[in-house]
């Protein structure tokens, strides 16, 4: 058993090594996954803003090409006076146009194609993007309720779906420049991310959305998954072999009190019977009949008793084997119990009374000798099991048999174990009474495999009632 205990000990050492190395792996996992989820969110919001201006670019542009067509009409152009294209501005063919001025003084028109089926990130470097805010900026006005669209959609590209978001533009501050109606009070319960879309004047944007603790969950669900199911199969595999050990080691040392009881029990009936015989070989019985028939009643009485002890433990194993087989006859009840309680109010070792209440008509179907073994098993425990006088009722009909007796009960801690192999019921007030555990483990077997049932009720200093139906049913 110590061996045992420190292996169990090094196991569940083990167990918990490996559950600190999966907690310390699914947080190490979570990090990792919340940095490429707030990545691709940052990305999202860079992505967000191209594609704002370039609805900003769109809108100026459709006003621009109402006022050069009005100029048109009215014989002016308002091109007349520049030598290049609009700086920052989407032109009629789908470009995003932008000027530079080289140091010879001649200007480049820029012209970038725009397309509306995809982000615009890897089209523009991050400078184009600040002179596309400069230019933009103070002749279009942010239009926030779009930018929270244009952001769920790049989120959504990401495969983030988050229930709630809202853009604001602070400072550098963190100070409020354009707020949002939807913006919530209480920020707390949000992920907040920041972007900064114009350096030179620390132009920025903050978004607020529902925490994405969830969307990350989500995305370890099958990690997590499988290792609670793998800490839950170690956990009742451990569970399974510690209940398997212990009950091992239960039944181990009910063997061996069995082993003990069973070595005292077969030594009284033989101690009592050789000193019978012996006073009958070495003292002058012939001239005291009557002493010789008590030594002789002795040694009978003692014989049947360890017969009966070895016909038990025979029996025991055969069912253990599974080997024994049943000889039903049909038997009539009452002078089949009438004999065996005959047989019982002669044992003589204290007042034993006990009354036969069975019609004499009703007759079933047993094995003669199993079914004699088991109603003197209840009758020799009530009488173990009882004061200086008892008294036992065998009542039946032909649905069953009950026997009850006025002894000392039984505890109801106890009842539920009562007819398991080896299990002896503890009694401080009858230590004088020995056993060794499976007379009613024998009492059961016979009537499960007779197809019967057993039942017991019983009080502490009121007696007990040992109830046999003839079938399984109810």
């Amino acid at each position: 058993m110590k061996r045992f205990k420190i292996i169990s000990t090094t196991f569940i050492i083990v167990i918990a090594v490996i559950f600190g190395c999966n907690v310390y792996y699914l947080i190490s996992l979570y990090n990792s996954i919340r940095a490429n989820v707030e990545r691709d969110v940052m990305t999202a919001l860079a992505d967000a803003d191209i594609d704002d201006m370039w609805e900003r670019a769109d809108r100026a542009n459709r006003a621009a090409i109402a006022a050069q067509k009005a100029a048109v009409e009215n014989g002016d152009s308002i091109y007349s006076n520049q030598r290049g294209g609009v700086s920052g501005v989407k032109d009629p063919d789908g470009n995003f146009v932008t000027t530079s001025e080289n140091k010879d003084g001649t200007v480049t028109v820029n012209k970038t194609p725009l397309r509306r089926d995809r982000s615009y990130t890897n089209q523009m470097v991050n400078e184009m993007s600040q002179q596309m805010h400069e230019n933009m900026d103070p002749f279009v006005d942010f239009n926030l309720a779009i930018m929270d669209s244009i952001l769920l959609q790049r989120l959504a590209d990401r495969r983030i779906y988050p229930d709630f978001i809202a853009v604001e533009i602070i400072d550098s501050n963190g100070d409020v420049l354009r707020g949002n109606v939807h913006v919530p009070q209480n920020d707390l319960s949000y992920d907040v991310f920041t972007l900064c879309f114009n350096p030179e004047t620390g132009l920025n944007y903050r978004a607020y959305m529902t925490p994405l603790t969830g969307h990350i969950l989500s995305q370890m669900l099958g990690v997590i998954v499988t290792v609670f199911l793998l800490m839950l199969a170690f956990a009742f595999a451990f569970w399974y072999l510690f209940h398997a050990v212990s009950k091992m080691r239960t039944i181990e040392e009910m063997k061996d009190d069995f082993v003990s009881n069973m070595t005292h029990e077969l030594k009284t009936p033989i101690a009592i019977a050789y000193s019978a015989n012996d006073a009958l070989l070495n003292y002058d019985t012939d001239n005291d009949p009557q002493k010789k028939v008590t030594y002789l009643n002795i040694a009978n009485k003692q014989l049947k008793r360890l017969g009966e002890l070895v016909e038990n433990i025979l029996a025991m194993s055969m069912e253990r084997r599974k080997t024994m087989e049943l000889k039903p006859e049909i038997i009539l009840l009452r002078p089949f119990v009438e004999e065996i309680a005959a047989a019982q109010r002669l044992r003589g070792e204290k007042d034993v009374i006990i009354s036969v209440d069975i019609d004499d008509k009703i007759s079933i179907e047993a094995d003669k000798a199993h079914l004699a073994n088991v109603l003197n098993n209840l009758i020799d425990n009530a009488i173990k099991y009882s004061g200086s006088s008892v008294e036992i009722t065998i009542s039946g009909n032909d649905k069953g048999i009950s026997v009850a007796d006025n002894g000392i009960g039984i505890p109801a801690k106890s009842i539920p174990y009562l007819f398991n192999k080896f299990y002896r019921v503890p009694h401080g007030n009858r230590q004088d009474v020995r056993g060794y555990g499976i007379g009613l483990y024998y009492v059961k077997s016979i009537f499960d495999k007779m197809g019967w049932s057993v039942t017991v009720r019983s009080k502490e200093s009121e007696g007990s009632v040992f109830t046999i139906k003839f079938s399984n049913d109810g």
